[in-house]
């Protein structure tokens, strides 16, 4: 993914040919990046997983083949200068978009695979476990959300009761597929974009356990500032307790449900990204105000179950 990207990119700067409003290797660079970024992801968490290790090499293994396929396709349709999704133009583009179907049913049944054994999996340090869980969970929900894109509209479905060539399927909500787009993303400036909860659902599976690595670390930091002679126990004690690490870790993946609900809410309505009205900007603010208020209740630290002294993360050993 990351030399078919590069090759995109060179695709961009020397080819110059528009489709459907965009640069024609647009969509191909964004597959490959955002497929590199997964599965690099994946590549790091599955050979971590003791439970089921066959299970999940399987599920790697065809999540790679997959999609690697996927963005083959993609890149060869944007050779052959057409649409590289809904396109049932020809028996050709017929038979690229049936492969293309394959290959995603066979990504997205691996990833399904790969969460329910992270699920089971308890290798990990709670934080991270619960992190890696609630984001590859948002993952195969974001790719499950992409198949609304698949539905063809009114006059895409005339057109096939008619027996006529069409495509089948859109991206935009409201507005036609090609229309004004936002700059690298082309997401749609003037209507709902399907794109956009697909996108912020893939990559929870990032966002999340980076989150998660990142309190780990902090705590680890702040523990060692705090341990110094005539300090008491400060905010790096907080941050060390890993509990309330899972806590943060458990809120932050609420609210990124919460923002996916929010987009694919905004996106099914019709409405941009970037001309949000009153109410998704209430829901907005309704939810910023739940994910604040809930921080501070978890940073409040609790009583320690077993009634002794609360040990530091950093203090203990994980398999």
């Amino acid at each position: 993914m990351g030399v078919l990207s590069l090759a995109t990119l060179i695709g961009l700067a020397a080819d110059d040919r528009i489709l459907n409003g965009a640069p024609i290797w647009l969509k191909p660079l964004h597959f490959a990046f955002s497929l590199a970024v997964y599965s690099a992801t994946l590549a790091w968490l599955l050979p971590r997983i003791r439970r089921h290790p066959r299970t999940a090499w399987w599920a790697g293994t065809l999540i790679a083949v997959s999609s690697l396929a996927e963005a083959v396709i993609i890149s060869v349709q944007a050779w052959r200068g057409t649409y590289s999704h809904f396109n049932t133009l020809t028996p050709t583009n017929t038979a690229f978009m049936n492969s293309m179907t394959v290959a995603v049913i066979v990504l997205w049944t691996s990833n399904f695979v790969a969460a329910v054994v992270v699920l089971r999996d308890r290798s990990l340090a709670r934080p991270l476990r619960l992190a890696v869980r609630l984001g590859l969970v948002l993952a195969v929900v974001g790719m499950s959300l992409g198949f609304l894109m698949n539905i063809p509209t009114p006059e895409q479905q005339q057109a096939v009761d008619a027996g006529l060539p069409t495509l089948v399927g859109a991206h935009n909500v409201g507005v036609d597929d090609g229309g004004p787009g936002m700059p690298l993303t082309n997401w749609s400036t003037v209507g709902g974009d399907l794109r956009i909860p697909h996108f912020v659902g893939i990559h929870a599976l990032q966002v999340i356990p980076l989150a998660g690595a990142a309190l780990a670390l902090a705590g680890r930091r702040r523990t060692t500032r705090d341990e110094e002679p005539g300090d008491g126990a400060g905010f790096g004690a907080v941050l060390a307790d890993e509990r309330i690490q899972a806590r943060l870790v458990l809120i932050t993946g609420a609210a990124w449900a919460g923002l996916l609900a929010l987009v694919t809410w905004q996106a099914l309505r019709g409405q941009s990204l970037v001309h949000p009205d009153a109410v998704t900007l209430g829901a907005l603010g309704a939810l910023v105000l739940a994910v604040a208020a809930a921080t501070a209740v978890a940073l409040r630290p609790g009583a320690p179950r077993s009634g002794g002294p609360r040990v530091p993360a950093s203090a203990v050993r994980h398999p």
